[in-house]
């Protein structure tokens, strides 16, 4: 058989990936285990990006009346031919996602739904003219693709709430059979609504969309929704009986969403790279789903993509390309004292023990710290490592690139709160250019003890200095009339940070070290000897600096020593 060479990095309609050619990795067992696990309503929350638009896509596919039954040949589900029989393109299916539905008001939050809702509706236009509907019926589904004066979907005052009972009724008639609604990302206009302000009124917009369509419809076979949250059942599912909702604690279904170790070695295996396993394992694994390690299958895919092009890529961050990473910055903003001691022993690769509440409201997430824990858990920032005596979840970070997404994340937090206070922060940049050593040394100490440092463990060394490196950076960028370059070429290497003052004709070479067991006169030694032995000042000499000052700065935890030399 000839390789599938393409690989399907941002493909998430599962006809596109079985036809044109792209690797697939079988998750049609969720069709079984969906089906021999009967809820009437069930709810899948997992992270982002991990593979829960295309199981949707793959359920529509498997379902729906008309799809082409060869896009299962040779899969998992296409051993079950009694359950293939039964259920196979033998139902009508309404399928949305809610991922688009946002807006800065409530009312552009309904033309959303309206519009999603109403080019769902627009795929089952023979219902205008089928003869198993009444005219009055007939009528019911022409309001629900209507059309305002500017040509987007307006269904009218009402009828908004009832819109999938609606449609899932008048398709049941026309087709003498019960219908199968997939709802993606139900939680995503909650999240936008409660960060523009208008939450209480979305919550009771889904509430009502919800309760029609999932609690009071004979019209529905079963229903499945996916989300990152699983929000208070109070709150959205009020009233659902047989409600199976699966989080990330949970056993069942644990392998379908995200990647297996073995269904990783084999994509490399398939691909011949691997070599890569190692690295790969390292910054992608680590996400505990029940009692199984998964990897984020965007992360592999991704990684593997860049592996075809050029085999000696090296991994990169592609979760944070994928959202602003905010509930991190809220959290870091928020911690305090011990929450902040937590922080720091979790990015030094340590675990903390927490009681983790899954069903929470978003307006719960303000009100205290502790329910952050619970949101950075279920939304992959941090993972289960078991529990403790006291059935209390350790919560570790489950990877090196989401460690670096904390890191960051903590970087640009400090960034801001330092530049705030602006006088300060001018003192100390200017006490490089005046080469005032004790200016710099309690200037860098005192910012220290307000951030969230790497702790002396087994972290290595090199990723200690960076993160000082990343925090020196961010304070010394902040001078406008100032050139500063990080790791830029210079004599026989790569000096950690170069600044030319051009208006002084002053440079300044700084190299970081990290002083192991507080051995800061060491350190600081160590850093002014690399810089003279590699000539880092050269590149200030070219571009005409005249007065050139060199610091060593040795930090340990939240303590740093500054020698010019």
């Amino acid at each position: 058989m000839a390789m599938k060479v393409k690989l399907p990095v941002g493909i998430e309609n599962f006809e596109e990936i079985r036809t044109a050619g792209f690797y697939y990795v079988d998750k049609t067992g969720l069709i079984r285990d969906l089906l021999e696990n009967y809820g009437k309503v069930n709810l899948f929350t997992r992270p982002r990006r991990f593979g829960k638009t295309l199981n949707m896509s793959m359920l529509k596919y498997f379902f729906e009346y008309g799809h082409d039954r060869g896009l299962f040949n040779g899969l998992d589900i296409s051993g079950e031919k009694e359950l293939c029989d039964r259920y196979m393109g033998n139902f009508p299916v309404i399928s949305i996602s809610l991922k688009g539905v946002g807006g800065k008001s409530i009312g552009a939050a309904r033309r959303w739904l309206c519009s999603i809702i109403g080019n769902e509706a627009l795929r089952f236009s023979f219902l205008a003219e089928s003869v198993n509907l009444s005219e009055t019926e007939r009528q019911q589904y022409k309001k629900l693709i209507a059309l305002s004066g500017d040509g987007n979907f307006a269904i009218p005052d009402g009828g908004l709430e009832e819109s999938l009972f609606r449609l899932s009724c008048l398709v049941q008639k026309h087709y003498g059979k019960k219908v199968i609604i997939l709802i993606d990302e139900y939680d995503v206009p909650l999240d936008k609504a409660y960060q523009a302000g208008y939450y209480d009124e979305m919550v009771d917009l889904i509430r009502s969309i919800f309760s029609q369509a999932l609690k009071t419809n004979d019209s529905l076979q079963f229903a499945v929704l996916t989300g990152c949250l699983q929000i208070a059942k109070e709150s959205i599912f009020t009233g659902l009986n047989n409600f199976n909702a699966m989080s990330v604690r949970d056993v069942h279904f644990n392998e379908y969403f995200g990647f297996t170790d073995r269904e990783v070695r084999e994509m490399l295996a398939y691909y011949d790279r691997t070599e890569k396993y190692a690295v790969i394992k390292e910054w992608y694994d680590g996400y505990q789903f029940g009692n199984l390690e998964i990897y984020c299958p965007w992360d592999v895919i991704s990684y593997c993509y860049a592996l075809k092009m050029n085999p000696s890529a090296p991994p990169q961050n592609y979760w944070v390309n994928t959202s602003s990473n905010d509930i991190i910055r809220r959290f870091v903003s928020k911690a305090k004292g011990a929450a902040r001691n937590e922080i720091e022993v979790l990015i030094a690769g340590g675990s903390i023990s927490k009681e983790i509440w899954q069903e929470l409201t978003y307006r719960d997430l303000d009100s205290d710290v502790e329910n952050l824990w619970g949101i950075l858990y279920t939304t992959g920032y941090l993972t289960r490592h078991g529990e403790d005596a006291d059935g209390r979840t350790s919560l570790v970070i489950p990877n090196r690139e989401i460690r670096m997404i904390f890191i960051r994340q903590i970087q640009e937090w400090f960034k801001e709160e330092a530049v705030r206070d602006s006088e300060k922060l001018k003192r100390f940049c200017k006490a490089f250019e005046e080469n005032d050593t004790t200016a710099i040394e309690e200037g860098f100490t005192s910012f220290l003890k307000k951030t969230i440092s790497i702790r002396d463990t087994n972290v290595k060394r090199e990723r200690k200095e960076n993160f000082y490196h990343g925090i020196l950076l961010g304070l010394l960028g902040n001078m406008d009339d100032w050139s500063v370059m990080s790791n830029a070429e210079a004599g026989d290497g790569y000096t950690d940070i170069a600044i030319e003052i051009e208006e002084k004709e002053t440079g300044i070479v700084i190299e970081l070290k990290y002083a192991e067991n507080a051995d800061f006169e060491t350190a600081c030694r160590k850093a002014l000897q690399q810089i003279r032995d590699r000539n880092y000042e050269d590149l200030l000499i070219r571009d005409g600096m005249r007065t050139i000052y060199r610091y060593g700065i040795a930090c340990y935890k939240k303590r740093c020593k500054v020698i010019s030399g």
